[in-house]
């Protein structure tokens, strides 16, 4: 059994597969203020949940893009498994050229998630990531990383109108029954929600016709919280893929075994 550990900016993402099948998975909010014990031990109540015993947990393997946390659960491992984690971008190998400027710049999670389309989906291809942040990756025929784009996410952008315009009220985001708001809450709910379909087909769009790719050659995908609800407008958008972060994850500690054995 392997443990993926994939740390976002807003959720830490756990996911337990064996012989490259998900077993199960689980998403915790992220606190960076929460110690590695207390990681340890939320952990280890929901391995006993599913009667997975921690011996039972062969490697463990981390992505994150918050710094803070990384070394927190690296020591959370050791002192609850007894075993060093394999983090993305310290010596592993993900089998895919990465056409950015500076690799290093790269999250692990955009890395993991171009992996994941490159090995599971036709290509060219282009994954929206719809977290904290919004990302767009964009994985080429030949199955190289070209780079992408990133745009502030659904939060981010409520959060702000929220705290910056006192007389507004913090609403859901969800499908408004109308374009045009009849009241305060609604007209907040249909410029967040037509926004962002619009902001993420607009950004499709410019990426497909700067790259001279076609719509319906491309495979277009998106995963992360707020994907469904935007998926189910956009006219681009074909699936979603809750799973493909983690997926890219076992694909890139696979490469890297294999890699240490030669």
């Amino acid at each position: 059994m392997i443990l993926l550990i994939d740390i976002g900016n807003t959720n830490v993402v756990l996911g337990i597969y064996e012989n490259d099948k998900k077993i199960n998975s689980w998403r915790l909010e992220t606190r960076q203020t929460k110690t590695l014990d207390e990681y340890g031990l939320q952990l280890k109540s929901l391995l006993d949940h599913e009667n997975i015993d921690m011996e039972q947990i062969e490697d463990i393997v981390i992505g994150s893009v918050v710094p803070n946390l990384e070394n927190t659960f690296k020591n959370m491992c050791k002192k609850y498994f007894n075993k060093e984690a394999i983090v993305i971008g310290e010596n592993t190998k993900t089998g895919m050229p990465i056409k950015y400027e500076n690799p290093k710049e790269v999250g692990a999670d955009r890395i993991a998630n171009s992996v994941a389309m490159a090995h599971g989906y036709k290509l060219p291809a282009i994954l929206i990531d719809m977290g904290t942040a919004i990302t767009f990756d964009v994985v080429s025929e030949k199955g190289e990383y070209l780079g992408g784009v990133i745009a502030p996410g659904v939060v981010i952008a409520s959060n702000s109108l929220f705290e910056k315009a006192s007389k507004l009220p913090k609403v859901e985001f969800e499908k408004p029954k109308n374009v045009v708001g009849k009241n305060t809450v609604d007209a907040i709910k249909s410029g967040m929600f037509t926004g962002y379909v619009g902001l993420v087909d607009n950004i499709i769009d410019s990426i497909l016709k700067e790259l001279d790719y076609k719509a319906n050659e491309t495979t277009i995908i998106s995963t992360g919280g707020y994907s469904k609800i935007i998926a189910d407008e956009s006219k681009y958008i074909t699936s979603t893929d809750e799973d493909i972060t983690l997926q890219g994850m076992n694909l890139i500690y696979k490469r890297t075994i294999e890699s240490n054995k030669k």
